[in-house]
């Protein structure tokens, strides 16, 4: 404000100096626009504002503990000190299960239609029916299924009591053959007491009916191999559709979709037209797709990013403050739970990586809810009862360290030993004693600061 009220009357000093009158030829009296003037005004309010709000705590405390000094001191007390890492992400839940469209067994992929489905953000037990698919098209198939497996068995009956009948043909053919040889055996005997060409007609007898017989053996031989592929198909067939049939069968159990755990329904938005929305009854979709996400709203973490620059200073079971953007009023404890062991690359750097990072929130709300943005400020270090002074107050003059602390009135440099630092405080180990006056933006040369009035 001090800055602010300077800036006219600098401006009417520099609009009636005499210098400028006299460079003018023309005898014109310089003087500054009145646009310039505000510009000028608004410029100086707004880094008064700004360099005031940098650091909302101490900014406060310096206002009511420097009365009588200049306007940027601060007296130096003894307080606690923090520094915090602040991660971003989303809050999510520790335990999820991820609820899809059953995928089904035995046919391919096809479009299900929802006839039932449950309201996003409702509270559901176990084993609740979550979303039930048009089960027509499964008990049809069921029907298809089961007739052709009835079909095939019918078939089988068919083909065994056939191949039953060959088998009584063809041993009858068999036991004929065996008769022609033993008749030709017998025969034989004769060809001692008959004419040659009867012994020889007996001969060529014998050596026919042994071959006929032998190749009728083959034959049967043969044809059981193939009456048995033939039964082996049909009854694979048979097997094939028994399968069926009842995959067909598990599918319209699949057709209802229950919880597998007690939580809140989530709903999974879905591409329709041109924009993203939410699941509703009649909608169709495929077999696998995600429908929606049933969470455990008692136990909740954020996913935040952070980067490799901060990992040394993130260590497991370290305490932190999640706030949610959507309700600022609304503070959390957490716990630093761990950290991802591999990093992505940033979309503006390649040798920049960023690794994921899970923060537990303690406690529940009925407004903490998955994916709502969060802030988590991580504390990677504390003291206790120890002297803060600002970090803009600190600066380093020929190598040392020093400040600038009041006396009677005047300024003096004075070298410290600091100690931890955050972004907006630094703790000073020694080097001067509490309740000192410091300035808050010490300068290097020119003359001491003025004193305000009492």
């Amino acid at each position: 404000m001090a800055l602010a009220r300077a800036i006219p009357h600098r401006l009417a000093s520099i609009g009636s100096s005499p210098s400028r009158r006299q460079g003018d030829s023309r005898g014109r009296i310089w003087s500054v626009p009145p646009d310039c003037v505000c510009l000028l005004l608004l410029t100086g309010m707004t880094a008064a504002i700004l360099a005031f709000s940098g650091c909302s705590r101490a900014s406060s405390h310096a206002a009511t503990s420097s009365a009588g000094y200049a306007a940027d001191s601060i007296r130096v007390e003894r307080r606690n000190f923090s520094h915090t890492v602040r991660l971003h992400g989303t809050v999510e839940a520790v335990q999820s299960k991820n609820v899809i469209a059953p995928r089904l067994s035995g046919q391919a992929a096809s479009t299900m239609i929802i006839t039932k489905l449950v309201k996003n953000g409702v509270r559901v037990h176990r084993d609740d029916v979550l979303v039930e698919f048009d089960r027509q098209n499964q008990m049809k198939n069921v029907l298809d299924r089961e007739a052709e497996y009835l079909g095939l068995v019918e078939q089988i009956k068919k083909k065994q009591a056939d191949q039953t009948a060959a088998r009584a043909q063809e041993e009858t053919d068999l036991k004929g053959a065996e008769v022609d040889v033993m008749t030709a055996r017998v025969d034989m005997r004769t060809n001692e007491v008959v004419t040659g060409i009867e012994a020889e007609i007996n001969k060529q007898n014998l050596a026919e009916a042994e071959a006929r017989s032998k190749q009728l053996k083959e034959t049967v031989a043969l044809k059981h191999e193939a009456a048995a592929a033939d039964l082996r198909i049909l009854e694979i067939q048979r097997d094939r559709a028994k399968n069926a049939m009842v995959w067909a069968q598990s599918n319209i159990e699949k057709m209802t979709v229950k919880s597998p755990l007690d939580g809140l329904v989530v709903l999974t938005p879905v591409y329709k037209g041109s924009r993203y929305v939410d699941p509703q009854e009649g909608d169709e979709v495929r077999p696998g797709s995600n429908m929606m996400l049933v969470v455990d709203p008692a136990a909740m973490q954020v996913r935040a990013r952070v980067n490799q620059v901060d990992m040394s200073y993130l260590q497991p079971g370290l305490p932190a403050e999640v706030r949610l953007d959507a309700y600022p009023d609304l503070v959390f404890p957490g716990i630093f739970d761990r950290m991802g062991a591999i990093g992505t690359t940033s979309s503006y750097s390649k040798q920049i990586r960023y690794f994921t990072a899970f923060i537990v929130i303690r406690g529940s709300n009925p407004k903490l809810l998955p994916d709502l943005t969060a802030a988590a400020d991580v504390e990677i270090q504390r003291m206790e009862n120890v002297l803060v002074v600002p970090r803009e107050a600190v600066i380093t003059q020929r190598g040392q360290t020093v400040v600038e602390v009041w006396h009677d009135g005047r300024r003096e440099m004075l070298p410290v030993k600091i100690d931890a630092m955050n972004d907006c405080e630094v703790v000073i180990e020694s080097g001067i004693e509490e309740g000192a006056v410091v300035s808050r933006n010490p300068r290097l040369t020119g003359p001491p600061t003025p004193l305000l009035p009492h």
